[in-house]
């Protein structure tokens, strides 16, 4: 008497076996002649074996037991259409000789008709139930593995969150189950009913651009929800289109080209139909969830472009725009620009708006450490790799996995660490520092540098692969000098955002200590700003900051419309005379200039830039 045991349920979904011969013994081990990969199964569960009144099944000794339609048994005898389950695996027993008259080819629902360009009959909506599936097409050997090939899908799409995945799955699927040549998934947009993006797939090749649909039989297919043959006028080429059914309507159409000229056969219609129905609606969710993701990373992503870019210029504008587009791939990013121009924020920016955002943002200062120090930062070490590792370290691309890496001046880094970084970007693995395991590195790279990188490589102070591999996105962040519109906006910012733990009421800045702010040239760029604006709250004593509560520096710049006899316009010309004579008696030496002033010769250097001497200083050399 020939018995099936049909996999329902649990991690058996869709497995067919045919019971004959002798005792079959089921457990979690590989040794049995079924195994099960199911944690609840033990290691020798269950024997099966074909008796004359049906399949008996015994128990022996397993440790979560055996159930035969619900009922934990130590022995017991299972007949047609009766369910055994072990652990969370879940047969149904099939007698094939009863099942035999049952009408195999029969279609699951109402598939494709064969008319050309025509509507075919619409499909009905029956109560899908792939225990009457089993029923219809367990009894030949080829629809036994189309119903597998449908409880496969059936099993595996609910547990995928990625559209492209589920849609890979899919058509993987149907290539493997029926004869195709090429096919292609339209889906409709839920607000339009219309059809809104379309996806094709090759036999052997996969993934690749779709071919042209009718636009009347899309429409048709998708109105009355019914199947439709379309043929050239040579005949020579044929597309079937089946509705994608879903609870609100249709989800969208499958067409398929046919590897066989003939056409496809009616089983293959009928199964077509079925893995429609199953994958329909989870297709159309999964894109309709990839679509909403996106606009919401694109809608962060100018949030996050406008908050932390502060800014309305020309300039600023164009490097948001630049955020905007660079933020969704995974791309490395190059951010150039001076010192304190806001680099790190546009790095930020650029992760905030990634897919990666929900992920660690790990910022690195490429100039802050030794070579030897930076090296086991990055990296991470063992332990006993060095003196003073007592302990194995976890290095900075191991903490930002998922996220992004920010590396700050990566113009400074050594020779050696320029190599094993190299590596990671081109093999996306790495070890520690004084470990033999690779791990894996999961990162996108935002890099930043004040100098030019070019220039560096030709100089042989940096790799040239190693620039090249980080030159793929390049933003530009220009100095504040370039771009004084920006001023104002910027400081309204910072002062909002540093009065408040001074616990001072300051309502804004008063027009001249504006004017003096539009006036200087802020070598410092915006580190520069917000350490004035910080320094005038400090010395402000009522509710303006007035020109007076300026740092010096900016004082010394002579603001515009000033009269040439005012206090600060004499006290520039003063340190004009001074610095001048200094320097004509030390033969336009800066460094005796300042020694004999008793100045530091950085102060001094940042007096001859501000009071515009560097045309007379250079002139004494």
């Amino acid at each position: 008497m020939p018995f099936l045991l049909l996999g329902v349920r649990g991690p058996v979904i869709g497995m067919v076996r045919r019971l004959e011969g002798g005792p079959i013994m089921l457990g979690r081990d590989a040794s049995n002649q079924l195994p099960l990969a199911d944690a609840a199964v033990s290691r020798r569960h269950c024997e099966i074996l074909i008796a004359p009144d049906g399949v008996r099944i015994r128990d022996v000794g397993s440790f979560n037991g055996t159930f035969v339609n619900g009922r934990r048994i130590e022995a017991a005898v299972a007949v047609h259409d009766d369910e055994i389950r072990l652990g969370t695996c879940v047969f149904r027993v099939v007698d094939e000789e009863l099942d035999s008259g049952a009408d195999s080819g029969a279609a699951l629902s109402a598939g494709p008709a064969v008319v050309r360009t025509m509507e075919a009959d619409p499909i009905e909506d029956p109560e899908f139930e792939l225990q009457q599936l089993a029923r219809r097409l367990h009894s030949h050997e080829s629809n036994r593995c189309e119903l597998a090939a449908l409880l496969e899908l059936s099993s595996a799409l609910p547990r995928i969150s990625s559209f492209s995945e589920a849609r890979r799955c899919f058509f993987e699927i149907v290539f493997r189950t029926i004869p195709v040549r090429r096919a292609v998934l339209a889906l409709a947009d839920p607000a339009t009913g219309g059809l809104c993006a379309s996806y094709g797939w090759e036999r052997g090749s996969g993934a690749g651009p779709p071919f042209r649909l009718p636009a009347e039989a899309l429409a048709a297919c998708m109105e009355h929800r019914s199947g439709a043959l379309v043929e050239e006028e040579d005949r020579a080429r044929r597309t079937w289109l089946c509705p994608l059914p879903c609870q609100d309507g249709t989800a969208g159409v499958i067409a398929i080209e046919p590897a066989d000229s003939g056409g496809l056969r009616s089983r293959h219609q009928s199964w077509l139909s079925a893995a429609a129905r199953v994958a329909g609606g989870l297709l159309l969710t999964l894109h309709e969830m990839e679509r909403l993701r996106r606009a919401n990373r694109e809608l962060l992503a100018e949030f996050e472009a406008r908050s932390l870019i502060v800014g309305e210029s020309l300039s600023i504008a164009a490097i948001k725009a630049q955020i905007l587009k660079a933020a969704p791939s995974d791309a490395t990013v190059l951010i150039t620009g001076e010192t304190g121009a806001g680099k790190e924020p546009v790095a930020r920016a650029i992760h905030s708006g990634s897919p990666r955002h929900r992920g660690p943002f790990v910022a690195v200062n490429c100039a802050a450490l030794s070579p030897a120090l930076l090296e086991s930062d990055l990296f991470g070490h063992e332990r006993g790799a060095f003196t003073g590792a007592v302990s194995m370290k976890r290095g900075r691309i191991e903490a930002a996995a998922g996220g992004t890496l920010f590396l700050d001046e990566i113009g400074e880094l050594d020779p050696a660490v320029q190599a094993r970084l190299l590596r990671v970007l081109q093999e996306r693995e790495f070890e520690r520092v004084g470990g033999v395991a690779t791990l894996r590195a999961d990162i996108r790279l935002v890099a930043a540098t004040n100098r030019n990188l070019a220039q560096e490589v030709e100089r042989g102070s940096f790799r040239k692969d190693l620039y090249y591999r980080i030159h793929v996105v390049v933003i530009h962040v220009p100095p504040l000098r370039e771009r004084r519109a920006d001023i104002p906006l910027l400081a309204a910012h910072f002062l909002s955002t540093s009065a408040a733990p001074a616990a001072k009421r300051i309502r804004g800045l008063s027009p001249r200590a504006r004017r003096r702010l539009l006036a200087y040239d802020w070598p410092g760029n915006v580190r520069e700003l917000q350490n004035a604006i910080e320094h005038a709250i400090v010395f402000c004593q009522g509710e303006w900051i007035e020109e007076e509560d300026l740092p010096d520096p900016l004082l010394e710049t002579a603001a515009p419309g000033a009269p040439d006899g005012g206090y600060y316009s004499s006290l520039r010309e003063a340190k004009r005379r001074i610095l001048l004579a200094a320097l004509a008696e030390c033969g336009g030496s800066q460094q005796q200039a300042a020694k004999k002033l008793g100045l530091n010769p950085s102060h001094m250097s940042r007096l001859i830039r501000n009071l515009g001497l560097r045309p007379e200083a250079g002139s004494m050399r």
